[in-house]
C-alpha cells in the first residue's frame, strides 16, 4: 500500500462542493426506456455511419453504427427493438447530428464478442476499439487511440478527481465497482506496458481512497480539493510533479490518463465481452425531487430521466447536461444521452445567476484565478471584435475552458463561450489556410 499526497499547483479557485444530495446515494439502474434517440456523433472525430435501415429488427449492444476513420467510434444499440427512424436531431449545443431511433420490444436478446484468446496489448487495444470505447470523462476521445502512443510511457494515471461540484457518479463507482476498475487499470497498463500506476482522488473523498488502499500496485495520491484539479495537465504535475508544456500532450511527458468509467468500460469489454451500451451519470439539484446516482442506457430520454426522479420541483431557472463549471446549459428537456455525459442538473434561482451580464471592470480577477495564466478578458474583446489572430496571440488555444475565469467575474461576462468562439474561429482559419 503506498498512499501520498500530492503537489499543489497555482491559481484555480475553490468551489463549494454540492455533492450531499447524493454523494452516498448508491447507483440505480434505471429500466430502459419505450424508445433509445442514439447519437452517431458521441465522440470527437468522424461520426459513425448507420449500418441499419428503418425496419430492422436489432438485439441489445448489436454494432448499429460503424467508425468512420482512425478518430471514430463504433456505436451499439442499448436496447432490443425495432428501428423506427434515421434522423438529424439537435444536441445539448444545438447542432444537429444523426440519432437511429429504437423502439423498445422488451425483448432481452444480447449480443456479445467472443472470448479473447491472449491479452496481447494489440489483443487488447483491438478489443477496446471494437467496443466503441472512449474517454467517459466528457472528452470523448476514443481510448484504442489514447492506448497506441508513438513513444514507450512510464506513468498511467487514473483520473478520480471528480471536481466538478454535484457530480458523484465516479465517486459511485469507485466505492462501488472498485474491483472492475482495477481490471480495467491492469489491462490498459498492459496494452501501454507501464508498471506503474497512479490514482489521484481529491481529499474530500476518504471512502474512495480507502477503496484504493487495498492494492499494492497502485499508487494512492490525495489531492488537494481544488478546482479544475481533473484537467488533465494539472493532474499530471500534481501527481507525477511532470509539466506538460503548451502546445503538447501528455504522453510528450510520458504520462496517459484515463477516467473511471473508462476504466470499468474497458473490464466490460475484454472479460464479459460487453460493447458499451450505458454509462452512469448523476441527476441533481434543487430543482429536481429525487437527486440520484443512475445507470442508464445510451439514447435515453432527458424527459424520461426527470420522470424517474420524481419530476421537477420549485422553480428551476438553469438545466445543465454536465457540471455547474463546465457542462453545457440547455434551453428545454429535450435531449438524449451519450456515452460521455456525467450529469444532468436542475438549479434554483438560488444555486446559479441569471443576471445579464455588464461590462468589464478591470479587475483582472479572471487572470489572476486562470488555471493556464491566460488573460481570458484580453481574449473575449479580441474574440468579440473578431480580431481573431491577437485572440490567438493571447493564448486562446490554451485554455481548458474550465470556467474558473467567468465563476470570479463579478460582472458576470459570458468569458467561456467568448473564448470558445476565438478557438472555433482560429481552427477554421487554419483549415482555410489563413
Amino acid at each position: 500500500m503506498s498512499i501520498r499526497k500530492g503537489k499543489n499547483y497555482l491559481y484555480g479557485i475553490h468551489v463549494e462542493d454540492m455533492k450531499e444530495m447524493c454523494a452516498e446515494s448508491p447507483i440505480v439502474k434505471m429500466p430502459a426506456p419505450r424508445k433509445v434517440y442514439i447519437s452517431m456523433s458521441q465522440h470527437i472525430g468522424a461520426p459513425a455511419i448507420p449500418i441499419v435501415n428503418v425496419g430492422d429488427k436489432v438485439n441489445k449492444r448489436q454494432l448499429i453504427g460503424q467508425a468512420s476513420g482512425m478518430i471514430s467510434a463504433n456505436v451499439f444499440s442499448s436496447v432490443c427493438g425495432t428501428v423506427t427512424a434515421i434522423e438529424d436531431i439537435p444536441t445539448e449545443s444545438g447542432l444537429k447530428t444523426k440519432h437511429v431511433v429504437i423502439e423498445n420490444d422488451d425483448r432481452t436478446d444480447e449480443i456479445f464478442f467472443d472470448n479473447i484468446e491472449n491479452f496481447e496489448p494489440q489483443t487488447i487495444i483491438e478489443r477496446i476499439r471494437l467496443a466503441g470505447i472512449v474517454g467517459l470523462g466528457g472528452a470523448g476521445f476514443p481510448t484504442a487511440v489514447k492506448l497506441s502512443p508513438k513513444t514507450q510511457l512510464e506513468y498511467l494515471i487514473i483520473n478520480g478527481a471528480e471536481c466538478e461540484p454535484y457530480l458523484n457518479c465516479d465517486y459511485r463507482l469507485m466505492i462501488e465497482n472498485t474491483e472492475d476498475i482495477y481490471r480495467g487499470v491492469k489491462y490498459a497498463a498492459r496494452a501501454l506496458g507501464i508498471k506503474k500506476i497512479i490514482i489521484g482522488i481529491e481529499a474530500n473523498k476518504p471512502k474512495a481512497i480507502e477503496a484504493f488502499s487495498k492494492y499494492d500496485d497502485i499508487e494512492v495520491v490525495i489531492l488537494k480539493k481544488q478546482y479544475p484539479m481533473g484537467s488533465e495537465k494539472h493532474l499530471i504535475y500534481c501527481t507525477t510533479g511532470r509539466k506538460v508544456p503548451v502546445g503538447k500532450m501528455p504522453f510528450d511527458v510520458g504520462c496517459c490518463v484515463q477516467n473511471i468509467k473508462t476504466l470499468i468500460a474497458i473490464k466490460h469489454a475484454i472479460e464479459d465481452n460487453k460493447a458499451l451500451s450505458s454509462t452512469v451519470l448523476t441527476v441533481s439539484g434543487g430543482g429536481i425531487k429525487e437527486p440520484k446516482n443512475l445507470r442508464v442506457q445510451i439514447g435515453t430520454p432527458l424527459e424520461d430521466i426527470i420522470e424517474f426522479c420524481g419530476g421537477l420541483v420549485g422553480e428551476t431557472v438553469k438545466i445543465i447536461s454536465g457540471g455547474p463549471m463546465m457542462g453545457k446549459g440547455m434551453i428545454n428537456t429535450t435531449s438524449y444521452t451519450r456515452k460521455t455525459n456525467s450529469g444532468y442538473l436542475f438549479l434554483t434561482d438560488k444555486e446559479t445567476c441569471v443576471k445579464e451580464p455588464t461590462n468589464c471592470i478591470n479587475c483582472a480577477k479572471c487572470a489572476k484565478n486562470c488555471p493556464m495564466r491566460l488573460m481570458p478578458m484580453y481574449i473575449e474583446s479580441f474574440a468579440l471584435s473578431g480580431d481573431f489572430a491577437s485572440a490567438e496571440k493571447y493564448g486562446a488555444m490554451n485554455c481548458i475552458e474550465c470556467g474558473s475565469c467567468a465563476y470570479n467575474c463579478p460582472a458576470k461576462r459570458s468569458l467561456v463561450q467568448s473564448i470558445s468562439l476565438a478557438k472555433t474561429k482560429i481552427k477554421e482559419m487554419k483549415q482555410n489556410g489563413r
